[in-house]
């Protein structure tokens, strides 16, 4: 019997597992080929960690990898339950509580190696932690869509290290209640921007839609819904999403550096965001004006587990 060993957690109620030990050799020069190995030679590991009947759809994964850059604890490759992610938020906060309590990160700053980009975290008490992300950007304003069954819908492209299309005006109210309504409008907007040639840059696919709505009470700035690759909402307001946020409202003169920037999920987990100039600087092919979002969040651990092939098993590990 094949043993992998994972530790779950969950950020704001998003879920993550991290692999511990028994993940397959991904060797290579860079960690983006590492995660084309992945892809390419080993895809029947992801599905079996993160899948049913052992995982669900709403969960990511966080495989531990060698850094190749040495002043990085760890290299870190993401995954869900269609593919792979270039950053997540919410699982890089997972994840360092995962580290803290395995003994592999004291509190304090560390440097992480993602396949986009290396992101700094800020372990605190507590378990709230801070991810200092990748350059974000917005790549293109006010893009119209015709939707089926929504009419026009305009949001912003953005990358915050996934790439995000962002619309102020949700179509739905965001509600709880209006959970599959907003799940169902967010797969017609994706295919919206599919059928009707919007990319990001490059033509990377934008394959996370964010609908969001500004508020004007309470400790908020803005409740937002974040429908995720494989279909699935995001229970976190989103890291990567909450990234291409700030970069939007601060391409907008809306949100001034180091102001904080409170965002809620219809779910009530809350991040909070501040954001620092970058250099002008080359992304995308183009010479942007990138902004640092630093993301503030809390993590629990959930269970150490260790997940059981047997080689007789239909749903186990098969290649």
């Amino acid at each position: 019997m094949k043993q992998i060993k994972v530790i779950d957690s969950h950020t704001e109620g998003e879920p993550t597992r991290v692999v511990i030990s028994g993940g397959p050799n991904l060797e290579a020069e860079t960690l983006m080929e590492s995660v084309h190995r992945f892809r390419d030679q080993e895809d029947h590991f992801r599905r079996f960690v993160i899948e049913e009947p052992r995982g669900w759809d709403a969960m990511v994964g966080a495989l531990l990898c060698e850094p190749k850059d040495s002043s990085c604890a760890v290299g870190v490759i993401f995954f869900n339950n269609c593919g792979y992610l270039g950053m997540c938020g919410h699982a890089t906060m997972g994840l360092a509580v995962t580290l803290h309590h395995l003994g592999k990160l004291e509190i304090g700053t560390h440097r992480i190696e993602t396949p986009v980009g290396i992101v700094s975290v800020q372990l605190d008490q507590g378990n709230t932690v801070s991810v200092q992300n990748v350059p974000s950007y917005r790549s293109r304003a006010g893009v119209s869509v015709d939707v089926e069954g929504l009419g026009t819908v305009v949001g912003d492209v953005a990358w915050g290290g996934n790439w995000f299309f962002l619309v102020d005006d949700s179509p739905v109210p965001l509600t709880l209640e209006n959970r599959d309504k907003l799940c169902d409008a967010a797969k017609q907007v994706r295919r919206a921007l599919q059928e009707q040639g919007v990319t990001g840059d490059e033509g990377a696919e934008i394959d996370h839609i964010e609908f969001g709505h500004h508020v004007d009470f309470g400790d908020i700035d803005c409740r937002n819904f974040v429908m995720c690759p494989g279909g699935v909402e995001d229970r976190s307001p989103c890291g990567t999403g909450t990234s291409a946020k700030v970069a939007c409202l601060a391409a907008d003169g809306l949100l001034a550096p180091g102001d904080a920037w409170v965002q809620e999920s219809i779910f009530g987990g809350r991040f909070t965001a501040k954001y620092s100039p970058s250099a002008q600087q080359v992304l995308g092919g183009q010479k942007r004006n990138a902004v640092t979002v630093t993301i503030t969040g809390r993590s629990f651990l959930c269970s150490e587990t260790t997940l059981i092939n047997q080689s007789h098993d239909p749903h186990g590990l098969q290649q």
